[in-house]
């Protein structure tokens, strides 16, 4: 399925402000309150407001009570515009109580002025019978439907829109659940031909793209939580701040081109708190998202628009993205794994590189140069001649002996999948061991250690793929883990007296190399340098 640009402006006049602040799309954000009172309501709206959003779903079904003075409060007092929501258990929400009372509300929100009230498919055509005339009301109503379980055909959604739009409904509204990433391509593609103001949103970890990308496809609002609470309405959902300052959401526009990180699991990624900042300070129209992939073939063949134009792979993808790419870069092809794709823009085609190679190669040597006495470069690589146990036959892996090899330095290659390990090993002209010996393993001092596996990253914080004891043997260790940024492995390899890189370090080489693939434009900029600095001393 190819996913083409909406146009559609339903909201705010699109293309509004000044500079880099110009907004390029009319999708509003609505944050939902679900608060147990009415003051607390309010407390929420003012932060609603102070974040940033546009507007406010009023969660009435939340309420310890709902009661006609409590709405008339709450639509009086609220800072922003309104939607009164009282979702029932039966599709979802909290409210358990007579149904009957439950429209007589939204009724009630209607003739007290809220600008929007949402109900219900299943009782739309019942609610619209009751209502008597609506040349009086401001009142726009939103029909929904919200699907838990799974992300229908197209064919099927198509009909739901329809069954919605022949109630009467001013803006439809689907929520669906994805099982896969590609469910999103569904309810996408329905923004972009919807003749109706729509509201598309998919739910779940895997569903994050949808909220984003439908200002990009003209939805009419996307739904964000507060930053400091807990609770959202919704699986899946962002807050107020990370879709304004992580996604400038009000920067996406129907021309944004789209970037990401595919992986699982993804959630620990900071590539986008990376890439977002340092594609607006340069001023191009890009945006980067995190991408819960299962499976990359899925994935690209699914979202195969122009507008789809790089990524970067890491676990467990480096390997499968190779293999779906048009072209490969020899140095990736020789790896045998792929950290980053572009679409070539003249013909479409997927070009396959490896840069985790040279960013983690340069850390390690400036690490080895560090380590010497007096910190001196010497003639050659410091890698020359050294031992180097790479733990990990995968893309990481890949990267890390095969750089090594390139340096000078002999390698030895374990992995939990032993026949992982002797594939790598036959192909950089290294040795193997089991796993199980590696604790042992120490046939010289002085060696190098480099953990290319996902053991200690978070929350697996805890753990660490080789033994306090083995780590008095290596002279430098360094881990592809940057979350956390000190992992045990680099907090006991310290106290064993080893010299410790970061993960970080490879991180920070390889994303200017990486800026430039995806821009076209030049790494170097004092702003993105600031920048990556900044991020690497949080991590």
């Amino acid at each position: 399925m190819t996913l083409t640009t909406s146009f559609y402006n339903w909201g705010t006049p699109s293309d509004v402000g000044d500079g880099e602040n110009v907004r390029r799309n009319s999708t509003l954000i609505c944050v939902p309150i679900m608060a147990k009172t009415v003051d607390k309501m309010l407390v929420e709206v003012r932060k609603a407001k102070q974040e940033g959003a546009d507007m406010v779903e009023l969660r009435l079904d939340y309420l310890n009570s709902i009661n006609p003075c409590d709405l008339q409060v709450l639509l009086e007092h609220s800072c922003l515009s309104t939607l009164v929501t009282i979702r029932p258990t039966w599709e979802g929400g909290d409210y358990k109580g007579d149904e009957g009372v439950r429209q007589s509300a939204l009724r009630k929100a209607m003739e007290l002025g809220a600008d929007y009230i949402d109900v219900e498919l299943k009782v739309a055509d019942e609610f619209f019978e009751s209502i008597d005339g609506r040349e009086n009301t401001k009142t726009a109503i939103i029909v929904s439907s919200h699907n838990y379980i799974n992300t229908p055909s197209v064919e099927e959604i198509g009909d739901l829109v329809a069954r919605i739009q022949a109630t009467g409904a001013d803006i439809v509204k689907i929520a669906t659940t994805a099982i896969d990433i590609v469910d999103n391509s569904r309810i996408l593609q329905l923004l972009t031909y919807s003749q109706i103001p729509m509201i598309g949103i998919v739910m779940g970890e895997k569903g994050l793209m949808s909220r984003i990308l439908s200002a990009k496809y003209g939805g009419f609002l996307t739904f964000a939580t507060l930053e400091d609470r807990g609770s959202i309405s919704a699986p899946g959902q962002p807050t107020t701040k990370d879709l304004l300052e992580l996604y400038n959401f009000r920067q996406v526009g129907a021309d944004t081109k789209v970037h990401g990180v595919l992986g699982n699991p993804i959630s620990h990624s900071k590539s986008p708190h990376l890439y977002n900042v340092a594609f607006k300070s340069v001023g191009f129209n890009g945006i980067y998202l995190p991408l819960l992939v299962d499976s990359v073939s899925d994935f690209l063949r699914t979202y195969s628009s122009p507008d789809f134009v790089g990524y970067s792979y890491t676990i467990p993808h480096k390997m499968a993205g190779l293999e779906c790419c048009d072209e490969v870069d020899p140095i990736a092809k020789a790896i045998g794994a792929i950290s980053c794709m572009i679409k070539r823009p003249f013909d479409g085609k997927l070009i396959g590189y490896n840069i985790d190679y040279m960013g983690a190669i340069a850390a390690i040597e400036e690490g080895l140069l560090q380590g010497t006495s007096n910190g001196s470069s010497t003639k050659g690589s410091p890698f020359d001649g050294k031992l180097m146990v790479v733990i990990g036959a995968g893309g990481a892996g890949k990267a890390l002996a095969y750089g090594g090899k390139s340096k000078g330095a002999r390698i030895v290659i374990t992995d939990s999948i032993i026949e992982k390990a002797v594939d790598l090993a036959s192909k950089v002209g290294g040795k193997v061991i089991n796993i199980a010996e590696l604790d042992d393993f120490a046939p010289e001092e002085g060696m190098i250690l480099a953990n290319a596996t996902p053991i200690g990253m978070q929350p697996d914080i805890d753990n660490m793929p080789i033994s306090k004891k083995a780590l008095k043997h290596y002279s430098l260790v360094f881990d592809a883990i940057y979350t956390p940024k000190i992992t045990k492995l680099l907090r006991e390899a310290q106290k064993s007296g080893a010299t410790i890189v970061y993960g970080t370090e490879m991180f920070i080489n390889q994303a200017f190399i990486q800026f430039e693939k995806f821009t076209g434009l030049p790494g170097e900029y004092q702003e993105i340098n600031r920048f990556l600095l900044e991020l690497q001393r949080n991590l």
